[in-house]
């Protein structure tokens, strides 16, 4: 596979994709095929961490689920992704105490055709970038956040990034949910 060079940004179209993912550890349920057919007509959060059993990783994905209901008062479907098989992300879940209460799914791209076609693959170990995308009812890119594989993300910025662009309106600087937007 040629790695893309170009990460796909705001006012883009998110690509189409199907996916097996993790949706718990209960045995006999542990998988679902998730698509971006289910999410047309829904605000949607995918965020992407490099590796599973690591370090950095299960801090964010813990973070993202204690903010789960967050997301959900705002309509917006949360998504987790990563280039590692569906059975390492079932094994990690198991494995680490953080994860077993997940309630979002953790899309397993082993192909690694979307985190490609988004434009996230890193160069050399072809794994993801931690990369945040927020996504429109009509499939539209309308944040893109890209940290380096060291630097874990900041979850309540997310939030208040969705919640900005739902307002439909002008937001200043520093704004914060609940606060006034611009009058023009």
């Amino acid at each position: 596979m040629k790695i893309k060079k170009r990460i796909l940004g705001i006012g883009q179209t998110f690509p189409e994709f199907k996916k097996q993912a993790v949706v718990s550890t209960e045995p006999g349920k542990e998988f679902k095929e998730i698509s971006s057919d289910e999410l047309r007509g829904k605000w949607f959060v995918m965020f992407w961490w490099p590796k599973d059993f690591t370090f950095v990783c299960p801090t964010e994905i813990e973070s993202f689920n204690k903010h789960y209901d967050d997301f959900a008062q705002r309509d917006a479907v949360l998504l987790g992704a990563s280039t590692d098989s569906e059975f390492v992300h079932l094994a990690w879940r198991r494995e680490h105490p953080g994860l077993r209460e997940l309630r979002f799914p953790m899309i397993a791209d082993t192909s690694k055709s979307l985190a490609n076609d988004l434009g996230i693959l890193e160069a050399n170990e072809g794994i993801a970038y931690r990369a945040t995308f927020i996504v429109d009812p009509e499939g539209i890119i309308r944040w893109v956040n890209l940290n380096d594989l060291s630097v874990g993300r900041n979850v309540h910025e997310v939030v208040r990034v969705l919640e900005a662009l739902q307002t439909g309106e002008l937001t200043p600087c520093d704004w914060e949910p609940g606060q006034p937007t611009l009058q023009v």
